[in-house]
């Protein structure tokens, strides 16, 4: 059953992903990325098994590249995972 990815902005960030009752697990993506759009189904996949223990969002590289650069993001596709606020 495929869930929910959030699509993930300079501006939702904090409230959808460091705010987030649940851990959280990022997608550092770009639409040019031919491995990025291969692992798309499987997190689609993983949000609807986890639905509501987790929260599964993707941020474009290319249109928030400030926020690529405040969590290093030197390859994509990166997963980082958020709980409590913080990256682990």
């Amino acid at each position: 059953m495929a869930g929910a990815v959030l699509e993930l902005t300079d501006m939702n960030f904090s409230s959808e992903v460091l705010n987030a009752k649940t851990p959280a697990v990022v997608d550092m993506w770009a639409a040019w990325c031919g491995p990025c759009r291969l692992i798309a189904p499987v997190l689609e996949e993983l949000a609807g098994t986890y639905q509501g223990k987790m929260t599964f969002g993707k941020l474009n590289v290319d249109d928030y590249p400030q926020m690529a650069a405040q969590h290093r993001i030197m390859n994509i596709p990166t997963l980082l995972v958020f709980k409590g606020g913080q990256e682990i």
